[in-house]
């Protein structure tokens, strides 16, 4: 029996009503809710980026005014960091990793809807500085001390910018708790550690960098409600200095944490539409956790500047990640050297993540040296460094993941050659915006700045051409998203003949995922094992039968035993 005459079987899905939606402890809905409200804010945030990239493309263009340039590009980062690409980094894994391991459900499940609404009052209060007289934060989304302290940003917004971030920083610890306990304790028979998909692996990774990280942000926040309720206490360079310590401990895992789920989403897409196992598993597992390790102790290389830190301790630190990286990228070439590849939508966004993410990260290996550092830091070259890293690589790795999963969240098929308008209009977009940023900031060219020399005006002139092209790229996607809703093409339960097991139940899931029983797991692709079976000339039958002795029922202990479902 196909996966898809096995959710036929299954009762037909009743829909919720909103207030059963807002109160559900269902891990798919309030990762969709986290999901869905991570991109309405992407759109916003993003239309801040392009308000200042069209004040950009003239030197002495003035559409908006210095002190709200310095709001929109606070709004911008922060917003973008704290409130978009670490809940959508997080919000797949409450949806996915209860569906990959084989659980019913997600740990702590009310926790996690807290962190839901502890993330909705972080984004109201973020957006409500503009309500206020004096306006929104302005200090950047470090906010340094003693910048952000009410001697020289007094008044409310920023007050409120300092509990949001702080808000953020809860919800994201909540998350990652959540998702790591349901790794560790509520796997499905059989599954061990080393027969995780490695998007859960990915995840898991993430969210013990998160349980360690989020705190110091938190705890950053208060050093500035501390500052700003009596400002003599940071008035000498040490107690700044430790701001910046203890913001950065947070910082610098935050952008693995905003990538290593992306990496994941890439894995997986090309595995499937390469119609191959991932080459290379064990070996990526190990530097996922070396990675992740290591992430921990690079932070000082954002502070070579200060003549404060240890320079060739965290440049040496900071080189070193490029090993489990290479690891990582050999995975993704072996992968797709000899793999018969289907290039949908999504497996064009995941092989477009690879060259771009690799701009990012050399551009990276370059700022770990503390020479170049002096020459580049707080230039133009640091905002095409980050921008490659976080959009043109983990924006692009989302993507492959939202073509990939949208099926079986929704139902729903997207339109592939819409999609495909979305990405060649991304790509194009994505290069031209960015890629003249090194340039500027080989140049000289200052970041956070809302005037500049006229000498920079071809190159900002440009950028913000691509930056409207990106732009256009986003109507294309909200397009794409509204003719889904309503064609109403239904999604079969496994449209990309998947290899993990949420592809095992209906489009979208059930509430306790699968009430019909999981294939039996023997490796990190269970689905495909399974397919593989059940074509195989001398399979066994109860390899294959779909409620009978092949599918064992959800658990929760992880303890191996196979139990079987009633025929």
């Amino acid at each position: 029996m196909s996966v898809t005459e096995l959710s036929a079987r299954l009762p037909k899905r009743r829909h919720k009503r909103l207030s059963e939606i807002l109160i559900s402890t269902d891990h798919k809905v309030i990762g969709l809710l986290v999901l869905g409200g991570a991109m309405v804010l992407f759109l916003v945030f993003g239309a801040v980026a392009l308000t200042m990239r069209a004040d950009l493309a003239s030197p002495g263009q003035s559409l908006i005014s210095t002190g709200l340039y310095n709001q929109f590009f606070t709004l911008h980062g922060s917003g973008m960091i704290y409130l978009v690409i670490t809940p959508i980094a997080l919000g797949l894994g409450i949806y996915l990793v209860p569906l990959q391991v084989g659980a019913p459900g997600i740990a702590f499940p009310r926790l996690a809807l807290l962190g839901f609404y502890t993330y909705v009052v972080s984004a109201v209060l973020l957006l409500s500085g503009f309500l206020m007289a004096s306006g929104p934060g302005s200090d950047g989304w470090y906010a340094y001390l003693p910048l952000s302290d009410t001697r020289y940003t007094p008044g409310k917004g920023m007050d409120m910018w300092v509990a949001a971030a702080a808000l953020a920083g809860f919800a994201s610890l909540f998350w990652s708790i959540c998702v790591l306990w349901t790794v560790v304790r509520m796997r499905a028979p059989r599954m061990s550690m080393l027969r995780l998909p490695l998007f859960t692996w990915s995840e898991l990774v993430t969210c013990m960098m998160g349980v360690a990280a989020f705190p110091s942000l938190i705890g950053a926040m208060g050093m500035i409600t501390a500052a700003r309720i009596d400002p003599r206490l940071f008035t000498s360079d040490l107690p700044n200095l430790q701001y910046q310590n203890l913001f950065w401990f947070y910082g610098h895992p935050v952008v693995y944490i905003m990538f290593f789920p992306f990496v994941g989403c890439v894995i997986e897409v090309i595995q499937t539409f390469g119609q191959r196992k991932y080459v290379g598993y064990t070996a990526t597992v190990i530097a996922l956790l070396l990675f992740s390790a290591m992430s921990m102790s690079v932070w000082g290389h954002h502070m070579f500047t200060t003549g404060q830190e240890s320079n060739e301790y965290f440049s040496a630190t900071s080189t070193a990640l490029s090993v489990p990286a290479g690891i990582e990228y050999f995975g993704f070439l072996s992968t797709l050297i000899g793999a018969k590849i289907r290039y949908k939508t999504p497996m064009l966004f995941a092989l477009a993540f690879i060259p771009q993410f690799l701009i990012g990260g050399l551009s990276g290996i370059m700022l770990a040296s503390p020479s170049l550092d002096y020459q580049f830091h707080g230039s133009y070259f640091v905002v095409a460094h980050f921008h490659y890293t976080l959009f043109a690589g983990s924006v692009f790795g989302f993507f492959a993941g939202f073509y990939y999963w949208f099926p079986k969240a929704t139902g729903r098929m997207l339109s592939d050659r819409l999609g495909k308008v979305h990405f060649w209009l991304m790509a194009l977009g994505t290069n031209t915006t960015f890629l003249p940023m090194f340039v500027m900031g080989y140049l000289g060219m200052p970041r956070r700045v809302a005037h500049y020399p006229a000498q920079f005006h071809l190159l900002n002139l440009i950028s913000s051409i691509g930056a409207g092209v990106l732009g256009l790229s986003m109507v294309v996607l909200v397009v794409n998203v509204g003719e889904a809703f309503r064609r109403r093409v239904p999604a079969p339960a496994d449209p990309w003949d998947g290899l993990t097991l949420e592809w095992a139940t209906t489009s979208p899931p059930p509430e306790f995922n699968f009430p019909a029983g999981i294939p039996p797991v023997k490796g990190f692709a269970p689905l495909l094992d399974w397919k593989q079976a059940k074509a195989s000339p001398d399979r066994r039958p109860e390899e294959v039968s779909a409620r009978g002795a092949g599918y064992v029922k959800s658990g929760g202990d992880g303890s191996g035993e196979v139990r079987r479902s009633a025929p």
